[in-house]
């Protein structure tokens, strides 16, 4: 192929899922900005951004030399209520426009990936968070967001030409209703590899909890320990990094509940942050706990390692695959938070030491660059096994 391979990416613009219409520009989630970032490295391929967006916001963008993009007006009734349809229709007419060789769904979250499914042109799918999964864990009730999100990956997966899988155990679950699956990691933005700056010594103990408050990642059972650990004369403070609202019961408690902790003076709540925010806070604090109950990947493990932080987390979903080996990684079982009070209690005593080659594993591993590479692989794969009929199978690839 002569010409550069012309790739349409179907994701969320982050300014729509937050209502920030006002906003210049779009931005993304942590995983597709990575993403991103690394094709923009690449050469021989050209890749048109596609969003639905509910309010109208400049149309075309150009973000970089060899990407472009694109926010579709799609009416209020074209969104979950009807199956995404609006979104669909809206999708199919760009695309039949832009003419592209392959187009990739970015997550079954939204409409992202139905919309890849019945495209029209040849089309895969990425996984990065199993609704299904999810919304089995949380006994997501009929008709709600979740449990209807569930059917439309059920019905989607086994309907686009193959998916994405981000770990072993994300491979594991879509397997059964997919035509083809690869493995391959989400990748971290660069920010995250930039040079680590030495922590003074004798700072206070700051662990990090970080992510969408939310009852899979379990930040009230998280300040119900961060409690017990302050009544055992342990000198550590804890501190929430993400978005919450207070849209939900749980988000309401746990706006209750922090505010009390602070005035206690063991956790506070600092909101949600950017990447470069994040890399800042990585760098002042001493760990991160991650206890969730359903994780396709664990991005925000991956990143924390990159900045030489110790980690804390259960041995869930993903986070093995990240996690398992890295230097300064304990890895915890089910709910055994007996466990991970005397794994704190000790790593404390000893004066809070960092990992030291974490940092160097993440990025040999995670550069964005590597991802965007693989990637293309599997575009021209998946193009080649359509002029030679290649028989479906699954890949699995580190």
């Amino acid at each position: 192929m002569n010409r550069p391979l012309r790739v349409a990416l179907l994701t969320t613009d982050t300014r729509e899922y937050l209502g920030a219409y006002d906003m210049p520009k779009p931005f993304f989630g942590p995983a597709v900005a990575a993403l991103l970032q690394g094709f923009e490295q690449v050469d021989g391929a050209e890749f048109e951004i596609i969003s639905c967006v509910r309010q109208p916001m400049p149309a075309l963008v150009q973000l970089a030399p060899n990407m472009r993009y694109h926010a579709l007006l799609v009416p209020k009734l074209g969104w979950m209520t009807t199956g995404y349809q609006g979104c669909i229709r809206a999708v199919r007419r760009k695309l039949r426009e832009l003419k592209p060789d392959i187009v990739h769904g970015q997550g079954t979250e939204r409409d992202c990936a139905i919309c890849s499914a019945f495209c029209g042109f040849p089309n895969i799918v990425t996984i990065h968070g199993n609704m299904a999964k999810i919304a089995e864990v949380l006994r997501e009730r009929p008709f709600s967001y979740g449990w209807l999100n569930a059917r439309l990956e059920n019905f989607t997966l086994p309907r686009t030409g193959g998916v994405v899988c981000n770990s072993a155990h994300t491979e594991a679950l879509v397997r059964p209703r997919a035509q083809r699956t690869w493995r391959v990691p989400n990748p971290l933005q660069p920010v995250f590899f930039q040079p680590i700056p030495k922590r003074p010594q004798g700072e206070p103990v700051r662990i990090l909890n970080v992510g969408v408050v939310s009852p899979w990642k379990r930040q009230l059972e998280i300040l119900d320990f961060s409690e017990r650990l302050h009544a055992d004369g342990v000198a550590a403070t804890f501190e929430f990094v993400g978005q919450c609202e207070g849209s939900t019961p749980y988000q309401r408690a746990f706006l209750e509940r922090v505010s009390r902790a602070e005035r206690a003076g063991f956790a506070r709540w600092v909101g949600a942050e950017n990447a470069d925010e994040l890399v800042s806070r990585f760098d002042r604090s001493s760990a991160l706990l991650h206890l969730p109950t359903e994780e396709a990947f664990g991005l925000v493990v991956a990143e924390a390692l990159a900045r030489n932080l110790k980690v804390f987390s259960s041995r869930t979903g993903g986070i093995p695959d990240i996690a398992g080996a890295a230097d300064g990684a304990e890895l915890i079982d089910g709910d055994d938070w007996d466990g991970l009070r005397l794994a704190i209690t000790r790593w404390v005593g000893a004066g809070a030491p960092r990992p030291v080659n974490a940092a160097v594993e993440m990025e040999n591993r995670y550069h964005p660059r590597r991802i965007a590479e693989r990637h293309l692989e599997i575009y021209r794969e998946v193009l080649a096994g359509l002029t030679t009929s290649l028989p479906s199978r699954h890949d699995s690839a580190q």
